[in-house]
């Protein structure tokens, strides 16, 4: 597992590319995108995640999403001073949630994952085109019968938190 100062300097020595270079180790992907895809019910546009980079099974994921001047909400936020929204940040945290909670240690694929609340979210510095998006949800509790957990995010850039916040995600099907 990735420690806090090690995902700090991750995010410091960030390199595009497939992989990550930090003093005396590499970070290579452990889901690439045509996987992430085969897990996420998400698609273009809408698909906030591009690697993930770190997964514990049953515990946690670290994901990015290199945020880009070509991403499809800067036109309209805002022209002048484009600015990821928040709601989207949240978004990208949650689908890096769903990639932990879609997969056979927390109870498996069922068709869909869902929020069921979040709390206590805070934005702390504006995230802008350029910037690439560190996201860590870490597994708090896990109701396995009701398929429902509870999780913690962080997003970073540059080693600064961006984002935080608990949430609370739930698993069924469509018709559920």
């Amino acid at each position: 597992m990735i420690s806090e100062q090690a995902l700090f300097a991750l995010c410091m020595q960030f390199v595009h590319g497939r992989e990550y270079y930090q003093g005396s180790f590499y970070v290579e992907d452990v889901f690439l995108p045509y996987q992430i895809r085969d897990i996420l019910p998400h698609r273009f546009p809408f698909l906030l995640v591009d690697r993930v980079i770190e997964y514990n099974p049953g515990v946690s994921a670290v994901a990015i999403k290199n945020v880009t001047i070509n991403d499809n909400f800067f036109p309209g936020h805002f022209p002048e001073r484009p600015i990821m929204p928040g709601v989207l940040m949240v978004e990208a945290l949650a689908q890096v949630g769903g990639l932990v909670m879609l997969q056979p240690e927390v109870g498996g694929p069922r068709e869909n994952f869902f929020f069921a609340g979040i709390d206590k979210v805070r934005f702390r510095k504006p995230v802008i085109a350029g910037d690439t998006l560190v996201m860590r949800m870490t597994l708090i509790k896990l109701q396995k019968r009701f398929g429902i957990a509870k999780m913690e995010g962080k997003a970073y850039v540059g080693g600064e938190v961006v984002c935080e916040g608990d949430f609370l995600m739930a698993t069924g099907s469509s018709s559920e």
